[in-house]
């Protein structure tokens, strides 16, 4: 049963969040928002590699999200829309700060990584070398393999074709390849 009596009501849809929103629900956004805050900070966090500018960003790309709401066109899921905006947030942010310049690797960097047995390790290990990639590398790497979206969905969000990010995957893909093989190495030699 219901609140005072009546049929039990169904969570409302993504869709009919944002709908109510632009229609004057002052909740509808809030609602919709924790409803996908948690899956929204980790894409910032795995973007960003800050939890400071994972969070600003996210902040930014809410109120953008709030402002813009009537501009959705519903031609992809709220929730791939909201990504949109946090990546591209994000992708702004990194590029205001521009703090860590990406700078190629050398043997001396993958020497210092030390043991990576413990899995704190190799996050940090695979941390550092995602930080080392372009942003736009980062960005495709992170939505396609970590993310778990498509490459025509990586594409909507970051609006670039569907080979570009192809291609962003690729060169970041064999870029984390050259730097975390140690990791295989050491690994199969703690086994031997």
């Amino acid at each position: 049963m219901g609140t005072f009596g009546g049929p039990p009501q169904r969570p409302r849809s993504d869709a009919e969040l944002l709908a109510a929103h632009i229609a004057g629900d002052r909740y509808a956004f809030e609602e919709l928002f924790y409803r996908h805050h948690r899956q929204l900070y980790r894409l910032a966090r795995l973007t960003t590699l800050n939890p400071d500018d994972a969070a600003d960003a996210l902040q930014d790309a809410m109120l953008k999200a709030h402002a813009r709401a009537r501009s959705f066109r519903n031609d992809a899921a709220v929730a791939s829309w909201l990504h949109r905006i946090v990546v591209n947030a994000c992708l702004d942010r990194l590029r205001r700060n521009r703090v860590r310049p990406a700078e190629p690797l050398t043997d001396e960097d993958a020497a210092r990584v030390g043991d990576p047995t413990s899995r704190v390790d190799t996050a940090i290990v695979i941390e550092d070398a995602l930080m080392r990639l372009p942003i736009e590398q980062r960005a495709a790497v992170v939505a396609v393999d970590m993310q778990g979206y498509s490459v025509a969905e990586t594409a909507r969000m970051l609006g670039v074709p569907e080979g570009t990010v192809k291609s962003r995957c690729a060169r970041g893909r064999a870029r984390l390849a050259e730097v975390l093989d140690h990791l295989d190495a050491g690994a199969a030699a703690a086994t031997e």
